[in-house]
Formats: C-alpha cells, sequence, structure tokens
C-alpha cells in the first residue's frame, strides 16, 4: 500500500472526531480505499479524512474544521466529477452519501432533496406518486451535483433543465453559516447556484417543483455511421414534437440482443430517444430516422419513465477523459473530423455525442441562471473510457485532436461535462458577463476560495 503523505488536519482529527455527527474515515481504517474512489478511475488520490456528516449542522462543522485548519476542502456528492474534484490528496472530504432523504408533497408537487441523494433515487421517489422534475439520465450521478451544473437529461426539450425547477436550496458557505436562497432570500446566490457549480458552498438541501409524468415511449434505434445518417439527425431531432429528446452517439455498437451479432463491435449511430408525451405518439415522433436509413435494430416501446435510467446498462469504474462543445449546425466539416477520428480512435470505447436541446432549455432567460448557454442548438461531448489508467495521456491527445478539429464554430462547454481543462475552459462554461457576474458573488461567499475543488470561479478582486 502507498505511503500516506503527513497531513497538517491529523494532530485535530481525534477532537473532531469524538464529537462528530456522522462517521470519519481515516486512511488507518480498513473501509478507507473503498471511501476515496471516485467514478473516473484517472483520479487515485488519497486524502487525510473522509467525513460524512448526517445533517447540515454536521455539514457546517466539517466546513470550520477545514477552513480553521489551512486545510484542502473537497465536497463529494455521487463522486461523477469528470475531473474528480470530489477528492484530493492531503484534503478533508465531506462525503454527502449519508445525506440522501427525499421528501414528496404530491398535493403541493414539490420535493425537497437532501444533498446527496442520486439521480435515479429521486426519480423512483417522485414517480411513486405519479410524478418527476428533470434528472439527467444516469441514475448513479449525484442529483446535487446535476443540478449545480444546470442539469442536461431525458426530459430537456419538453420540460428544460433541473435548475428550471428549483424554488431554493439551502446552503452551509465558507463562514459556516446555513443559508435558505431563493428568489427572496439572498436572490444572487440563488442564481449563482443554478448552473455556477460549488463554488459557493455546500448544497444540504434541494426543494423543487414536480410535474406529472407515467409512461413514455422510449428505448434504442441503431442506424449506420453514414454521412446522410449524420447529416440528418439534427434536422429530425431539432423539428421533432418538443416532447422528444434524443441523446445520439457515434460509437462501436455493444453486444445488443436486438441486433444482428454481424453488426456488434461496429461503427454506428445509436439514438436513445424518450417520447415525454402520449406513448400513442411516440411511433410517429421516431418514423422520420427509419424514412434515412433501415434501422440495423431497435428496440421502442411504451416504458415506465424510471426505465429511460436503465438503458445505458450497468456501470462500471473505469478511466474516461471528455471533451464537450456546443456547435450552431453539425455540418460536412464536424461530420468528416468526427468520422475520421473514430476511425482511428485511441480506445475501441470511445464515442461521440450529439445532443439537441432547444424547446424549453431555450424558454428560458441566458442570464436569468448561471447556466448561459440557452441558445445553444447542439451539444457534442467526445468520451474516450479505457481500462488502463496510465494510457490517460494518450487518450487526452486524441480527444484534444477531435475537440480542436470541430473547428472554430466549437465554443463554449457545459460546466457538468467539463474535465480538468484549466482556466480558460472554465471560463468558456461560463462566457461574458455571466463569468463576471460569478466572481462578484462568489467574493461575498466565500472571498478566500475554500470552496476551490470544483470548475472554479476565483472570487473578484
Amino acid at each position: 500500500m502507498p505511503t500516506t503523505p503527513a497531513s497538517p488536519l491529523r494532530p485535530d482529527l481525534a477532537a473532531f472526531a469524538a464529537g462528530f455527527e456522522g462517521t470519519v474515515v481515516t486512511p488507518a481504517d480498513p473501509g478507507y480505499d473503498a471511501a476515496r474512489q471516485v467514478a473516473n478511475a484517472v483520479h487515485d488520490r488519497r486524502p487525510a479524512a473522509i467525513v460524512k456528516p448526517v445533517g447540515a449542522a454536521g455539514v457546517a462543522r466539517a466546513v470550520g474544521f477545514a477552513r480553521d485548519a489551512g486545510i484542502p476542502l473537497r465536497v463529494r456528492g455521487g463522486g461523477h466529477s469528470l475531473a474528480g474534484h470530489g477528492v484530493d490528496d492531503d484534503a478533508l472530504v465531506v462525503d454527502l452519501s449519508a445525506m440522501k432523504a427525499i421528501e414528496v408533497d404530491p398535493g403541493r408537487r414539490v420535493a425537497t432533496i437532501e444533498g446527496g441523494a442520486l439521480a435515479g433515487e429521486v426519480v423512483r421517489a417522485t414517480f411513486a406518486h405519479g410524478l418527476t422534475v428533470p434528472a439527467g439520465d444516469t441514475p448513479t450521478v449525484g442529483f446535487g451535483g446535476l443540478t449545480l451544473g444546470g442539469g442536461i437529461g431525458w426530459l430537456a426539450r419538453r420540460r428544460g433543465l433541473t435548475i428550471d425547477h428549483l424554488r431554493a436550496v439551502e446552503v452551509v458557505t465558507a463562514s459556516g453559516a446555513a443559508l435558505r436562497a431563493s428568489p427572496d432570500e439572498h436572490p444572487e446566490l440563488f442564481w449563482a447556484v443554478r448552473g455556477g457549480g460549488g463554488n459557493f458552498g455546500v448544497v444540504t438541501r434541494f426543494e423543487v417543483r414536480l410535474g406529472p409524468i407515467g409512461t413514455v415511449y422510449g428505448g434504442a434505434l441503431v442506424l449506420p455511421a453514414t454521412p446522410p445518417v449524420l447529416r440528418s439527425h439534427v434536422p429530425i431531432a431539432a423539428s421533432a414534437p418538443e416532447e422528444l429528446t434524443t441523446i445520439a452517439s457515434l460509437m462501436a455498437i455493444p453486444r445488443l440482443p436486438f441486433v444482428p451479432a454481424e453488426h456488434h463491435g461496429t461503427l454506428g449511430f445509436l439514438v436513445l430517444v424518450a417520447h415525454d408525451g402520449d406513448p400513442a405518439a411516440g411511433p410517429a415522433a421516431v418514423a422520420p430516422y427509419r424514412a434515412v436509413a433501415a434501422p440495423l435494430g431497435e428496440m421502442l416501446a411504451p416504458m415506465p419513465y424510471p426505465a429511460m435510467f436503465e438503458l445505458g446498462g450497468p456501470e462500471g469504474r473505469s478511466g474516461a477523459v471528455t471533451r464537450s462543445t456546443f456547435l450552431a449546425a453539425l455540418d460536412d466539416a464536424a461530420i468528416d473530423a468526427i468520422l475520421q477520428y473514430l476511425s482511428r480512435r485511441s480506445s475501441p470505447m470511445a464515442m461521440v455525442q450529439v445532443r439537441v436541446l432547444g424547446g424549453a432549455v431555450d424558454r428560458v432567460a441566458s442570464d436569468a441562471t448561471a447556466y448561459a448557454h440557452r441558445g445553444r442548438p447542439i451539444m457534442v461531448t467526445i468520451i474516450v473510457p479505457f481500462l488502463d489508467p496510465s494510457e490517460a495521456a494518450v487518450h487526452r491527445a486524441w480527444a484534444d485532436g477531435l475537440l480542436a478539429a470541430l473547428g472554430p464554430a466549437a465554443s463554449g462547454v457545459y460546466s457538468n461535462f467539463l474535465d480538468d481543462e484549466g482556466p480558460a475552459r472554465v471560463r468558456a462554461a461560463y462566457p461574458g458577463v455571466t463569468y463576471h457576474r460569478l466572481a462578484a458573488i462568489k467574493r461575498r461567499y466565500d472571498p478566500a476560495n475554500l470552496f476551490a475543488g470544483n470548475q472554479n470561479v476565483p472570487p473578484a478582486d
């Protein structure tokens, strides 16, 4: 086992742990190696301690302890941060996984959700009442991190982002104060946490509006990976009824039972669809894809909404490199670049995902929240999973090359799909006045930048 570096936290750790409401895990504990892992296996970091509070008071105590000791503080919800921001060497990690309470008021159509709940848990708990809030598309992602970055997912085109349904949050700030932020209380802080990430404190509770949902028409359609198919995707998805949201990926076709074996492992265009409306209208919304090319296979049917979160199959911990950007159009030059790079991909699992947005996402003003990409219709994400973490540099070079090949029309980035890519890319996540407004709010609520373990916006001078 690697030697754990000396940490300034250890002399005071016993006293801290003695009165802490929750669990404290140190390198001496048998569960330490499991507790320090995050989803991206590239990040193999050894924090000084991992604390798992059971309530906001424990969060405040941990924040104050790290602040007063002058040691790094990291906050982890679901552990899916692409950059591994939920863990760091010699840091105090506040792990919210023991704070998962979800309370649903079906009469008011409101839910309160603790900061450690996962997206899949939120979907199941609210669906039990025939209700939902947009909660991404991956069940094991932390609802808190998803929401703080914006919240793009299955229901985006009809219902918008997760933050568009946020009523209020409870936040532990760097001073240790527990604040409620809403349109009427600390409104600038409320603006900032709707897209500005974890820069401003630890959000311990979210209050969201819910809407009705039941059976959706969803599943997968696998098409040939040809230029005509790719050229048709954006026009079809953008002109479809807003009830239809798609997540399409150019990738090696997995061993799907509804695709003939001769296509397994070959490059295909996998279109996942969710029709959030009358299930009987779903087939007509998807039909234009079949007019472009005969599907290699398909599995489409009415299903309960939570089943959409099972389409990705089981998740495992692996290495991953991600690069993402927005486009105004998926033109022939971009299609050629994507196909050329995928023909010599650095990992057999590499894929390029295309999401067509618009609809309800665009009906919110770009300055209404810190998510400032409302008018960007297409999000392209380069995803490179791999098994050997030592190969990360090779895969980063491949992904960076493809991102550059998309040309000057590719700009901006969704903060939840931002890897560890440097300050310029953080600014691209928060373009123009958005960045300066965030920096001013940061100066008010975290002037010493205690919450730096994120896509960081430093406090304004």
